[in-house]
């Protein structure tokens, strides 16, 4: 059986395999997506199809170098499901090592991740 949780749990395993059509595949058509930011970092901001999540993703691997990304715990009620999280990485245009913890909370409806919303510290890059 499908639940929330195997449907992130899939969608970071297809992450660390940098596999983001499988990501897609478990995106709904139409999707509230959006991370936490400034306007500076280029991958902040709303996404509201497919394609702009590709877009995302794209804008996420040339605007940072991650060297560690580390799902650590999962917290699943209903059709929520909240990840606790990890991130080590470079910002390049500032060309300095951000660490961060971070917080995703998913909305899966159908099988689909129908919402997610990402937050870090995203002025560790600016300090």
């Amino acid at each position: 059986m499908t639940t929330p949780l195997s449907i992130v749990q899939a969608a970071y395993a297809a992450y660390g395999r940098h596999d983001v059509n499988a990501i897609l595949d478990l995106v709904a058509d139409k999707v509230d997506w959006k991370l936490v930011g400034p306007p500076q970092i280029p991958y902040t901001g709303q996404r509201n199809d497919k394609a702009e999540v590709a877009t995302f993703f794209t804008q996420l691997e040339q605007t940072d170098d991650t060297l560690l990304f580390e799902p650590r715990e999962f917290i699943e009620s209903g059709d929520h499901v909240v990840v606790l999280g990890f991130l080590r990485g470079t910002a390049r245009a500032e060309g300095k090592l951000i660490e961060t913890e971070w917080v995703h909370v998913f909305t899966v409806v159908d099988g689909k991740i129908r919402r997610w919303r990402g937050f870090a510290d995203t002025a560790a890059r600016f300090i």
